[in-house]
Formats: structure tokens, C-alpha cells, sequence
């Protein structure tokens, strides 16, 4: 499933960012958003912003937002470290 957002574009220009950036940041805050609630794990925001785990990690930290690990987070760990 696909979920498409619209945005006014009045809002879009508020933004102060350039036009091709503004996607990308939006799917970060989301993702950062989606995670300090709980309502994502930390590998599902992480791919939702297309970042790696240690992109999205100090991304994390460096907006003070404490990691959740859950028993989810520990499988991708498992599946990952397997390969």
C-alpha cells in the first residue's frame, strides 16, 4: 500500500527549503515523529526516510530522542547481522 499526502501548496512554499529537498525532509521529520511516539520501530522509520541504521541512530541522538529496542528491533538486528 501507498499512501500519498497533500500538502496546500501554500504551506509547501512556506517551507523554507529548496523545492527538491522538501520530500526528503518531510519523510525524516515523519520518521523521527513516527518513532519518539512509538508508532514505528526503529528499522521501519529508518526505512521510511531511506537512512541507514547508524545515519538514523545519530540523527536520533542528536535531536535527544532516546532509542526504543524492542523484540522487533532485535530480529532485524539478527536478520541483518546473518546476512
Amino acid at each position: 500500500m501507498t499512501i500519498h499526502l497533500e500538502i496546500p501548496d501554500a504551506v509547501a512554499e512556506a517551507m523554507r527549503l529548496p523545492g527538491g529537498e522538501r520530500q526528503q525532509r518531510l519523510l525524516i521529520e515523519l520518521a523521527v515523529s513516527l518513532y519518539a511516539q512509538g508508532i514505528l520501530s526503529f528499522g521501519k522509520a529508518r526505512q521510511l526516510c531511506d537512512m541507514t541504521k547508524y545515519e538514523f541512530g545519530i540523527l536520533l541522538g542528536k535531536r535527544g530522542i532516546p532509542r526504543h529496542y524492542s523484540r522487533e528491533d532485535f530480529q532485524d538486528d539478527l536478520a541483518y547481522a546473518r546476512g
